[in-house]
């Protein structure tokens, strides 16, 4: 009689706080190939090459960060690739989804994207693309994009990040939906109309939330003419929850992405050297920021991913804390971390389409993190992100990118703790 054959894995992870799509609990993850084999019970008998026991420490799906900013001025593409990548790591993102702008060259045509599938090889996390939308795209372009890689396609109704994406008037934007529903492919949209901004359009009074509202009634009358997936964002004005949590009741397939900074970072509360006055749109004021909690955690709420919104070419260099500065005041309003998952993976992999990320289970990609969710971290005081001298919840303590811990590169670009 034969034996029965007994599989040995690459690695095991056991933690007692392992983030599963059916919450939270104490298991072992057995990877294989890169890729998540099973997830078995926390004493289970799963023999490998390597096991890691977490003990208290959580272990989270790695988050997917949609929309970053990587261009920085006066530095190569290649090195902005790494930069980028290195504090994704730091921040627990396993999976980048570039922004077409500001980048140099724009993601607008196939070329420019190959260019930067080039450079993002460098990166120590993997690297996706959204496809740039100016008045200029026709369904060759939409098409010969998604055949070089977009995941996914971005435009705005104001400055759109740099001149490569200028605003789309209504006939192009419904044209543009159109195309794309043809295509099958979800549109982000950056939904604050330029005729409502001021000029120069940088400061807080110049963005007011009126310019979010009427972009947001631009995209809800284009999308239900033509059926599109749409995702605004960043979703900042939260007097604006009502309309967009009523674009279904008219068959509009709308949801929204919005930035831990907009959730924890009230505007009367900023320095004048605060890197955050740079963000577009602005932080708004705290009644506002507290509505926007309400918003996000409604039942059924249309806000479904969030996101770093790093964007240094702007000064925003957000991504290393993004995810710690959530945990903390998604703990103080008794959220846990299944939320957190959610917010930060789970859906921001659905949005995009990718089957294999995103979540701990089998036959997904074995992007992990082993999340600290009781360290205090305080940020450096120099530190050029808009949390710097602040005391946050919760450290990134190790990352896996399928099945291998990435240590983020030497000296000063190592992981803590890692």
């Amino acid at each position: 009689m034969k034996g029965t054959a007994i599989t040995v894995y690459d690695s095991v992870v056991r933690s007692l706080s392992v983030v599963t799509p059916e919450g939270v609990r104490p298991a072992s993850v057995g990877v294989r190939d890169g890729r998540i084999e099973a997830v078995g019970d926390h004493g289970a008998n799963m023999p490998a090459r390597e096991v890691t026991d977490l003990g208290d420490v959580a272990l989270l799906p790695g988050a997917v960060d949609v929309g970053t900013g990587v261009h920085v001025p006066g530095r190569g593409l290649d090195e902005a690739y790494r930069s980028a990548g290195t504090s994704a790591l730091r921040g627990g993102v396993t999976c980048l989804v570039a922004s077409p702008a500001p980048a140099r060259p724009a993601l607008t045509h196939a070329d420019a994207l190959g260019a930067h599938r080039r450079a993002a090889a460098l990166s120590p996390v993997p690297v996706l693309f959204l496809g740039g939308v100016t008045g200029g795209t026709g369904p060759l372009d939409l098409a010969d994009l998604q055949v070089a890689g977009a995941v996914a396609f971005h435009c705005s109704l104001s400055d759109g990040g740099a001149p490569d994406m200028a605003a789309l008037g209504d006939a192009q934007l419904r044209k543009v939906m159109a195309e794309l529903a043809a295509l099958d492919s979800v549109l982000l949209v950056h939904a604050e109309d330029a005729r409502e901004l001021g000029t120069p359009p940088v400061s807080a009074e110049h963005r007011p939330p009126r310019a979010e509202r009427r972009g947001m009634e631009r995209v809800i009358a284009a999308a239900r003419s033509v059926g599109t997936r749409t995702h605004v964002g960043p979703f900042t004005a939260a007097e604006c929850a009502a309309l967009l949590a009523a674009a279904g009741s008219v068959g509009v397939a709308l949801s929204a992405h919005t930035c831990p900074h907009y959730l924890c970072l009230p505007s009367e509360t900023l320095a004048a050297e605060s890197p955050a006055h740079a963000c577009r749109p602005p932080l708004r004021s705290d009644a506002n920021r507290r509505a926007l909690w309400n918003a996000l955690l409604s039942e059924g709420s249309a806000i479904t991913t969030i996101g770093s919104g790093h964007l240094p070419a702007h000064g925003l260099y957000t991504l290393e804390w993004s995810l710690s500065a959530l945990w903390t005041a998604a703990r103080r309003r008794g959220r846990g971390l299944t939320d957190l998952a959610r917010w930060t993976a789970l859906a921001p992999a659905g949005l995009m389409g990718l089957g294999g990320r995103g979540r701990i289970a089998a036959g997904y990609d074995a992007d992990l993190v082993a999340f600290d969710s009781d360290a205090r971290v305080t940020v450096p005081a120099a530190d050029r992100s808009p949390y710097a001298g602040r005391e946050l919840t919760g450290r990134v303590e190790r990352v896996w990118v399928a099945g291998r811990v990435a240590d983020g590169g030497a000296g000063d670009d190592a992981l803590p703790g890692g």
